[in-house]
């Protein structure tokens, strides 16, 4: 996400505590929050799946993801 759509969102918000959004502006608010948080779940995952974690007794292993239901 660049800087320009991250200042975008803040300035959404602040407009909305304020003045208030029109329905246009509620979508895009909408769509970029969406855009944000889809792009911090990615980078998220991908530091997660490259976690490695170290026992006392000198072993390691990755960090795997749990299947659901379990």
């Amino acid at each position: 996400m660049t800087d320009e759509k991250i200042a975008r969102i803040n300035a959404l918000a602040k407009k909305a505590k304020t003045e208030g959004l029109t329905e246009a502006e509620q979508a895009e608010q909408q769509a970029l929050r969406a855009e944000y948080i889809a792009g911090f779940r990615r980078s998220l995952k991908a530091q997660l799946d490259n976690t490695v974690v170290l026992n006392p007794d000198g072993t390691s292993y990755r960090l795997r993801q749990k299947r659901k239901g379990h």
